[in-house]
């Protein structure tokens, strides 16, 4: 079967060469028997390629079960793997099938395995290494010819760092992975897909297609779709209700402008980066998506820049001002006495080449004062410590005191 046969069985849409290389994958694994990982978002069709990887196996002809773990209660996962004897539990009336048991001979799709308990995964490990598995409440081994396909929407090689997912089950299932790309790395194959889903929307229902402008595309292709597949489906189902009209014999197709679709694309809530597409409207949320890579990026970046302001406002915090060009004389204070300089930090004088432009010495009075009124804040008014953080004499900060201080 050629990859476009294996599509329109399987209602896969799209041509973009990520997704093709996981099919083709799927295909060639399909035979060997071996256990296979599929990773990829929530949405984006895992379950469609492990029905491949059952269809095109040796196994055809056995039963394919699929098992959400996520959606499992925790203490029941082990019965629901497998099995459990009457009177295991409360609640254990009888004996019960688990699945592996029911799908002796075939393929079980564990959906969602970062889920399991560390208890499960020991068990399943076992199962995958030989066969062998207990039911809940019994002693007697029990053997199962099962293969399994699991599928994450986690790194669970991160799980294993953070001490959630079992090292030895994570290389015993990644020994053949499958990546399913999200749909913002599909961008060609969006409009693709809402072609597809306003047409089928729209024949159940006899109303007018949608179809979209250039503009209303690249709209569509800049969303970051987080939902995938799956959101992009309830969406234009949604909107072909919302804005299509009943099949006519002069109107059988209604096309929208990106001004038309804009007010009603999706909203995220506290999208990370929102950037406004070329062209969109004001306030408009859609942009160009990003990859991880390019998040982890920005997000060092903003980081980095955040880290080096903070060291500037340190270095201005303890930043000395120059001495005075000219010895004035000393005002009588209560402080009359002290050294005339600070023990502590040394006055840094600082050298320039540039001529002062009028109006200059104005504003280093200004920029003095403020620095003043900086330390006098953080010292809660005592002098002597403001100027020792300053790097200067108390003569010299009673002298360059803002107004204000001045009555203090």
């Amino acid at each position: 079967m050629d990859l476009q046969a294996l599509k329109n069985k399987y209602d896969i849409i799209g041509n973009d060469p990520v997704l093709n290389e996981a099919l083709e994958t799927a295909v060639k694994f399909a035979p060997t028997g071996l256990s296979v990982l599929i990773q990829g978002e929530s949405g984006v069709g895992k379950e469609n390629v492990a029905r491949i990887i059952h269809q095109f196996s040796t196994r055809r002809q056995g039963n394919f079960f699929v098992v959400n773990c996520g959606a499992l209660p925790k203490e029941l996962v082990n019965s629901e793997l497998f099995g459990h004897v009457k009177g295991s539990f409360t609640g254990a009336v009888d004996n019960r099938k688990g699945y592996f048991e029911e799908s002796d001979g075939g393929t079980l799709f564990l959906d969602e395995i970062a889920e399991l308990p560390l208890e499960s995964q020991a068990l399943l490990l076992r199962v995958l290494q030989s066969g062998e598995y207990r039911k809940v409440g019994s002693n007697k081994v029990e053997h199962t010819d099962v293969r399994v396909v699991a599928a994450t929407n986690v790194h669970l090689y991160e799980a294993v760092k953070r001490g959630k997912f079992r090292e030895d089950l994570y290389f015993r299932l990644s020994a053949a992975q499958i990546r399913i790309p999200p749909l913002r790395e599909r961008k060609g194959d969006i409009y693709l897909l809402f072609r597809k889903f306003t047409s089928d929307f729209s024949e159940v229902n006899g109303m007018c297609k949608i179809s979209l402008k250039p503009d209303a595309i690249r709209l569509l292709e800049q969303y970051r779709w987080p939902g995938n597949i799956r959101q992009l489906q309830g969406f234009t189902q949604s909107l072909t209700a919302q804005v299509s009209v009943k099949v006519t014999p002069t109107l059988q197709r209604i096309e929208l402008s990106a001004q038309d679709l804009e007010p009603l694309m999706p909203r995220e809530q506290g999208d990370p980066i929102p950037v406004v597409y070329e062209g969109a409207p004001a306030g408009s949320s859609a942009g160009p998506s990003f990859s991880a890579d390019e998040r982890q990026a920005i997000f060092k970046a903003i980081f980095d820049l955040k880290q080096e302001v903070d060291a500037l406002k340190a270095r201005l915090d303890r930043r000395e001002l120059p001495a005075p060009a000219a010895a004035a004389p000393l005002e009588e204070a209560e402080w009359q006495g002290e050294e005339e300089f600070s023990a502590h930090r040394p006055i840094v004088h600082v050298e320039t080449h540039e001529q002062p432009e009028e109006g200059s010495s104005l504003s280093v009075r200004r920029n003095e004062e403020d620095l003043i009124r900086q330390a006098l804040e953080k010292y809660h008014g005592n002098r002597k410590k403001a100027a020792e953080e300053l790097g200067m004499s108390e003569r010299t900060l009673y002298r360059k005191l803002p107004p204000e201080y001045r009555k203090k």
